[in-house]
C-alpha cells in the first residue's frame, strides 16, 4: 500500500484522460504530483510499458491543456512494479483550461471552478490581486486612517505620497479597492462586519450591530468595543479595580484581524461575529488563500497572502504582529485554559471559535476528568490505550472522547486504527 491521496497528490491506476482535469487544477493553484500505477486505495499495481506511457501522457497534456503547463515525468520502482510520476508546477499564466473548462482541487477531489473563481484566476494571470483593481470612487477621504497613523507611526499629516507608500493609491492616478476599504466611506455594500449577541439560545437576540460602508479600521475598532462590553468586567482587588476577561482580548483581536486580512473582498458577504454566553464565533467569507493548506494556516507557514496590501497596512498599524502568526498567538492566549480555540476551515469560509476560558476541570465530569488527565500525562493515547487505563468499555470511551472533542479540550490525530488523541 502507498500513502494516501492529498490535495497535492493524486493516484491513477491507468492512463485514462481523467487525470488532465487534475493537471489543470495543479497548474492553476498549488502544483502537485500525479502517480500512475496506483489505485486510489493506495494499492500499487504498476504500469506495464512506462516509456510508452510517458510519451502518451506528454502527448495528452500537450494536446489538451491551454496554455501549456510546466511539468516533468519520472519513473520509479515500488514493490518491483514501475510507476510514472507526473509533477505539475504551479503556473503563472492562469487560468489553465482542459476542454474549455478550468479546475481546482477540493481536498482529494478535482472540481470545476465557478465563474467567480475563474475571474480570480484571470486576475492572477495578469499579476493583479483583487485589492489592486481600480476603485470606482475618485474622491476618498481618510480621516480614520490618518488618526491611526498619527497615533502609531507618528505622521503629521496623511498625503498622497503616504497613500502611495501604503499601496492604496496607484502611480497612474487612481485609488484601488484596498484604498476604498480603508477610506472613511466606501461603496462595498454588504462587505462589512455583522455582530449578534445571543442570550440563552439563538432565538434570543440581545444586541445586534452591522458596520457597513465605512473604513475597515472603524469597523475593527467598533467590533473590539462590542467585545469589551460583553467579555470584560472589573473586580476590586485590594484597593484597585482590575479588568478581567472571560475571553482573551488579544485572541479576539487576532481572530478579527485574520478575518479581515484573509477574507475574499469580491464576494458580497459580511464577516459574521456571533457572541454567545460561552463562546464567540468569527466567520469569514472565503476559504484559505491559493496554495495554502490547513496545516500551513494553523502553523503559520504563510507563503502567500490573499490581500497583501490590506495585511501590510494592518502590520504598519501594529494590529498584527507578523504575517502568519495570528493563529499561533490565539493558541498562546489559551495555553492555561482547559478548553481551546477551534478552527473550522471550508472551501468558502473560515470560522474561528473562541471559548470562555476554563482554567480548571470543575466543568468536566468525573469520567471526562479521568480521560483528560491520562492523555495529559501520556501526551498521546489511542482509544484502546484509554480503554486499558480507565477500565471503560469501548462504547463508554468513545462517548467520553466525543464529549471532549466537541468542547475542543482534546485533539484527534489521524484516522482509522491509528487514531490517537492529544492535548494542545
Amino acid at each position: 500500500m502507498f500513502s494516501r491521496e492529498r490535495f497535492d497528490l493524486e493516484f491513477k491506476g491507468d492512463l485514462a484522460k481523467t487525470f488532465l482535469k487534475t493537471v489543470s487544477a495543479f497548474s492553476n493553484y498549488n502544483g502537485g504530483d500525479i502517480i500512475f500505477g496506483i489505485k486510489d486505495t493506495g494499492e500499487v499495481i504498476g504500469i506495464e510499458d512506462v516509456k510508452a506511457g510517458c510519451i502518451k501522457i506528454e502527448n495528452m497534456i500537450n494536446d489538451s491543456i491551454v496554455p501549456m503547463p510546466k511539468y516533468n515525468l519520472n519513473i520509479k520502482k515500488k514493490d518491483e512494479k514501475s510507476l510514472i510520476i507526473l509533477h505539475v508546477n504551479k503556473g503563472v499564466e492562469t487560468p489553465y483550461y482542459y476542454s474549455g473548462k478550468t479546475y481546482r482541487r477540493s481536498d482529494t477531489s478535482t472540481v470545476e471552478v465557478d465563474r467567480l473563481e475563474l475571474n480570480r484566476l484571470i486576475l492572477e494571470g495578469m499579476n493583479i490581486n483583487y485589492e489592486e483593481k481600480e476603485s470606482s470612487l475618485k474622491n476618498l477621504e481618510f480621516t480614520v486612517l490618518e488618526e491611526h497613523l498619527k497615533k502609531v507611526v507618528g505622521i503629521k499629516e496623511l498625503d498622497l505620497d503616504i497613500l502611495r507608500t501604503l499601496n492604496l493609491y496607484d502611480n497612474r492616478g487612481f485609488y484601488n479597492i484596498a484604498g476604498e476599504i480603508f477610506a472613511d466611506k466606501n461603496s462595498l455594500g454588504q462587505m462589512g462586519i455583522d455582530i449578534v449577541r445571543f442570550g440563552k439560545d439563538i432565538n434570543h437576540i440581545l444586541d445586534r450591530e452591522s458596520f457597513l460602508k465605512e473604513s475597515v479600521l472603524r469597523q475593527y475598532d467598533k467590533a473590539v468595543e462590542m467585545f469589551e462590553r460583553y467579555y470584560q468586567y472589573e473586580e476590586i482587588e485590594g484597593y484597585e479595580r482590575v479588568t478581567k476577561e472571560l475571553i482573551p482580548k488579544e485572541a479576539f483581536r487576532e481572530a478579527l484581524a485574520n478575518a479581515i486580512i484573509h477574507r475574499v473582498w469580491d464576494v458580497n458577504a459580511n464577516i459574521r461575529i456571533s457572541m454567545y454566553e460561552d463562546k464567540i464565533e468569527i466567520n469569514s467569507p472565503g476559504g484559505l488563500p491559493t496554495g495554502m493548506s490547513r496545516d500551513d494556516y494553523l502553523n503559520g507557514n504563510v507563503s502567500s497572502l490573499r490581500n497583501p496590501i490590506i495585511a501590510g497596512v494592518f502590520f504598519r498599524l501594529k494590529l498584527i504582529e507578523k504575517f502568519g502568526t495570528g493563529i499561533i498567538r490565539i493558541n498562546r492566549e489559551y495555553k492555561d485554559s482547559v478548553v481551546k480555540p477551534k478552527f473550522d476551515i471550508g472551501n468558502n469560509h473560515i470560522k474561528v471559535t473562541l471559548p470562555i476560558i476554563e482554567r480548571d476541570l470543575l466543568n468536566l465530569s468525573k469520567d471526562e476528568s479521568m480521560v483528560y488527565n491520562f492523555i495529559k500525562e501520556e501526551v498521546e493515547l489511542s482509544r484502546y490505550d484509554i480503554d486499558k487505563k480507565t477500565g471503560f468499555n469501548k462504547a463508554k470511551t468513545i462517548r467520553v472522547i466525543n464529549n471532549l472533542l466537541n468542547r475542543n479540550i482534546i485533539r484527534k490525530i489521524g484516522n482509522g486504527p491509528g487514531t490517537t488523541y492529544t492535548i494542545d
